[in-house]
């Protein structure tokens, strides 16, 4: 690990009044507590999961460092790169789990290299770049670039990183900061591909995966992103969730898993650390305290859902994100409702496409489909995650989509070679067409093969 390391510390208390002489909130302190920060913070969720780390990261004489250095004793070991000025603190004020004020000081930069950093990084069998902009990672750029390391989590403060990295994770404002794109919002989801893709290319990277946090990931080789939901929306403390991300990829690439996967398991890792209490459990204190998670549209089980139109038109009010899908769903199976489950989380409903009796015979041969398409829209609609179906009658959805317009199109498959014709037509209205990861080894014509056989 070579990165910036910070003195994290907590204020935790209650507030229910605001100060009389001015409209904060009074917080009733309750508890105090210093974990580590930064680099120290990725590498001590490194160590947690078994592996072997090695913190390369500005040190000093000061308070700070010295207390960060107890609390990395027995967990990480480490090599102190000299430091000028004071271990940068972060001290948040929590009320009822929930950030008030953070008050930030120290200014400490590294100030260079020593030859047992060099060496390490040398001989490390892998290497996490953790960048927070103090100067860790630019005084070991030139041994960085001899072997670049699996990931680099990068910050507008910091350098770019090497090129040949296999997978660079800014979070979503990062690389809107970084590819200089302005104007953008957090939700933005074809912008933040668009980014992504321009820092493919401009860092010379093998992938970025840029994180929006309750969405999940957005992983891009340059061309057409995959989309990797989260499990669940979580409200808990996010704090470090992006450092539980970027251990959790470099420590599976570094044993050799693809990095669609490694980004999978990171979303997942990262969903269950925020879940868990986030950051603030890291030196053992109580984890934040919870809300409780609201309930998707269509879990109480209510009816069949309205007219499509009628749904866009009444998300689009809200400001929310329509998403669409498109299939014949002949026989539904686990991958199609894990596919429908993925996309309706990542927007505020879900149209599903699909293709008529007539369009499925054209495509799918003599005796398809197997359910009429009553039969077929009614299974759908009884999925929590449908808001509503949608018809085409040919033998490609690119009429629908124009109709409804959509600000999501997703497709599940293998990322590697797969092919969006619907990513132009998106294009048109500001759409933005993804993958999303599919469960192997289900398809309808698997079923019917295996229920014939069973029949004989």
């Amino acid at each position: 690990m070579v990165g910036d390391a910070l003195l994290d510390r907590d204020l935790t208390g209650h507030a229910d009044r605001l100060a009389p002489d001015a409209p904060v909130p009074v917080v009733t302190e309750r508890a105090r507590r210093a974990r580590p920060g930064g680099a120290a913070l990725a590498a001590c969720l490194a160590a947690a999961d078994g592996r072997d780390v090695t913190l390369i990261t500005g040190m000093g004489d000061d308070p700070a460092s010295e207390e960060l250095r107890r609390l990395l004793d027995g967990r990480v070991r480490v090599i102190g790169l000299p430091l000028s000025g004071a271990l940068p603190e972060k001290t948040r004020v929590l009320a009822q789990g929930r950030p008030v004020v953070r008050l930030d000081r120290g200014d400490g930069r590294v100030r260079g290299a020593t030859d047992e950093a060099r060496e390490a990084v040398r001989s490390a069998p892998a290497v996490l770049v953790s960048d927070y902009g103090r100067g860790a990672a630019d005084a070991l750029r030139d041994v960085l670039a001899e072997r670049p390391p699996v990931v680099w989590d990068p910050h507008p403060r910091g350098g770019p990183p090497v090129p040949g990295i296999r997978l660079v994770t800014p979070a979503r404002s990062e690389a809107r900061a970084l590819a200089g794109a302005v104007g953008t919002p957090d939700g933005d989801l074809r912008a933040a591909a668009r980014e992504a893709a321009a820092l493919v290319r401009r860092w010379g990277a093998t992938s970025v995966a840029v994180t929006m946090g309750a969405r999940g990931a957005l992983l891009s080789y340059g061309e057409h992103p995959l989309l990797v939901p989260a499990p669940a929306a979580h409200h808990g403390d996010p704090c470090g969730a992006g450092d539980r991300f970027a251990a959790t990829a470099a420590g599976l690439l570094a044993d050799g898993t693809l990095v669609g996967e490694a980004v999978e398991a990171a979303v997942i890792a990262a969903s269950g650390f925020v879940a868990a209490g986030g950051a603030g459990t890291v030196a053992g204190g109580a984890p934040p305290e919870a809300e409780a998670l609201p309930r998707q549209p269509g879990e109480d089980g209510a009816g069949a859902a309205p007219d499509p139109r009628t749904v866009i038109a009444r998300v689009r009010a809200a400001g929310g994100t329509v998403v669409a899908a498109g299939g014949c769903f002949d026989l539904l199976h686990a991958g199609h409702v894990g596919l429908l489950q993925t996309a309706r989380r990542i927007g505020d409903c879900l149209i599903v496409c699909v293709n008529s009796d007539a369009s499925v015979r054209r495509r799918k041969g003599k005796g398809r489909p197997v359910n009429p398409l009553a039969d077929r829209a009614r299974v759908l609609l009884a999925l929590g995650c449908v808001d509503a179906v949608a018809v085409f009658d040919e033998d490609t959805p690119e009429r629908l989509l124009t109709d409804l317009r959509p600000d999501i199109w997703v497709k599940g498959g293998d990322y590697t070679g797969a092919d969006l014709p619907e990513a132009v037509l998106l294009e048109e209205w500001g759409g933005q067409a993804v993958l999303l990861p599919y469960l192997d080894g289900r398809s309808s014509t698997a079923l019917m093969t295996r229920a014939a056989e069973g029949a004989r």
